[in-house]
């Protein structure tokens, strides 16, 4: 039984954040963006779940 495929993340705001290193999109570092392709399923549910946390972080949810 094959998991449902996770969507990328990408917002099409593609711009990294000099004093965090984390896109203003999405959230994921650089090298999340380059290696998400090749990540497999729970690597990509990690990307999103660390992302998330980032996102809550910089609007204080």
């Amino acid at each position: 039984m094959s998991e449902q495929e996770i969507p990328s993340p990408c917002v099409g705001v593609c711009s990294i954040d000099d004093s965090n290193g984390f896109c203003q999109g999405c959230f994921r570092t650089i090298e999340e963006i380059r290696q998400w392709w090749d990540l497999d399923h729970a690597g990509k549910a990690e990307v999103i779940k660390l992302a998330n946390a980032r996102e809550s972080a910089v609007f204080g949810e």
